[in-house]
């Protein structure tokens, strides 16, 4: 399996509008952070995790030709307003694309993106073509196992994703001890970390970190990050089996 850090920043983005700090106008480019996605290459199928804001120019910068099935965290803007680009995908492959999610993701996006659930479009208009699916419970996409793993953002349940010895969980502030039983035994564990102070609906990076000594993985990439950590900086401050992935990052599971 192979896994592509499509984005890794938060919702503003990294970096941000109107800012000069350190990190903003660094020339490092492991510090510009687009919107947080995963690509997921298995039997050379593409599961891409959330459709973020920059889909586009995410797929040109790694050469990105095929999604095959797009799983969803949840429906704020900065994991779902790539959505349209789809299309392209639609285009290229010849077939529509299934996309999954909890009821209220999928509710929101027939909601937010109307015109795609609605009939025909109009001569010479285009939109994606995509075949929504409630996710209820476990699952197999192309003989890949997952598991959703129900957490919360702030109040907000969203959900994280367990795929065979992968986890990817972001924009999460804590993680019903239900869920964790799912999350032993892993390989590798992508998990959001905001910042170094403590935000209400994140986990900042002690909090994960902390998660990460009690969940135990071989490896942990930290992702979904603001303009607070400097690549550099930040990885001299982690242990040995954490690391602050960036975009364009991949690696082997």
């Amino acid at each position: 399996m192979r896994l592509l850090f499509m984005g890794t920043g938060t919702s503003h983005g990294v970096p941000m509008i109107g800012c000069s700090c350190p990190v903003c106008t660094s020339p490092d480019p492991r510090n510009r952070r687009t919107r947080s996605s995963l690509l997921v290459t298995y039997r050379d199928k593409n599961i891409l995790i959330d459709t973020a804001t920059e889909l586009r120019l995410q797929a040109l910068a790694a050469n990105v030709t095929r999604v095959d099935a797009v799983l969803y965290t949840h429906f704020h803007a900065d994991h779902v307003f790539g959505f349209d680009d789809l299309r392209r995908f639609n285009q290229l492959q010849g077939a529509a694309i299934p996309v999954y999610g909890n009821v209220g993701t999928i509710a929101e996006l027939k909601e937010c993106f109307a015109y795609v659930f609605r009939g025909c479009p109009p001569k010479g208009c285009s939109k994606p073509r995509v075949i929504p699916r409630v996710i209820t419970g476990p699952f197999q996409l192309f003989g890949l196992p997952i598991q959703p793993i129900e957490v919360y953002h702030g109040e907000l349940p969203i959900l994280g994703y367990r795929l065979a010895d992968v986890a990817y969980i972001t924009d999460c502030s804590s993680i019903p001890p239900s869920q964790k039983e799912f999350l032993h035994d892993l390989d590798v564990l992508i998990l959001g970390a905001l910042r170094y102070e403590p935000h209400p609906t994140h986990f900042n990076l002690a909090q994960a970190l902390q998660v990460i000594e009690e969940l135990n993985p071989r490896r942990a990439w930290l992702t979904h990050m603001t303009h607070a950590f400097d690549h550099a900086q930040v990885e001299k401050e982690l242990p040995g089996n954490v690391r602050l992935a960036y975009d364009g990052l991949t690696i082997e599971a």
